[in-house]
C-alpha cells in the first residue's frame, strides 16, 4: 500500500505561481513513475505531468509545457509540481498518483496508476 498526500494548493491570480507537493508513505516509491493529474468541474480527470523513477525522464501535457515543471526527491519520497504563469483554465483539483507498471507509451493514461492522493484545489482568478 502507498499513501499519497498532496499540499500546496490555493488561490492565486493569473500569471502567478504555486508549488504543489506530494508526500508518499508506505511501499517504496523510488521505483515508480509518479504523475500529476487534474480535474476541473464537469470535466474528466486529465494528465498534467509525469516523471520516471530516476527523475531522468519527464512528460507533460501540451497545455502546461513550458509553464509547469515536475520533479522528485526520492530521499524524501516526495514529488513536486512547480506551476508558473498560471491561467484561469488551470483551475482544478490536482491529484498525485504513482504507477509501478507504467511504460513510456502509457504514462499519460490514468488507468495505469495504482495509487492516488485525495487532491488539492488550485484556483486561478482572472
Amino acid at each position: 500500500q502507498v499513501q499519497l498526500v498532496e499540499s500546496g494548493g490555493g488561490l492565486v491570480q493569473a500569471g502567478g505561481s504555486l508549488r504543489l507537493s506530494c508526500a508518499a508513505s508506505g511501499r517504496a516509491v523510488s521505483s515508480g513513475t509518479m504523475a500529476w493529474f487534474r480535474q476541473a468541474p464537469g470535466k474528466e480527470r486529465e494528465f498534467v505531468a509525469a516523471i520516471n523513477w530516476s527523475g531522468g525522464s519527464t512528460y507533460y501535457a501540451d497545455s502546461v509545457k513550458g509553464r509547469f515543471t515536475i520533479s522528485r526527491d526520492n530521499a524524501k519520497n516526495t514529488v513536486y509540481l512547480q506551476m508558473n504563469s498560471l491561467k484561469p483554465e488551470d483551475t482544478a483539483v490536482y491529484y498525485c498518483a504513482i504507477s509501478y507498471s507504467a511504460v513510456v507509451a502509457r504514462v499519460r493514461s490514468r488507468s495505469d496508476y495504482q495509487y492516488w492522493g485525495q487532491g488539492t484545489q488550485v484556483t486561478v482568478s482572472s
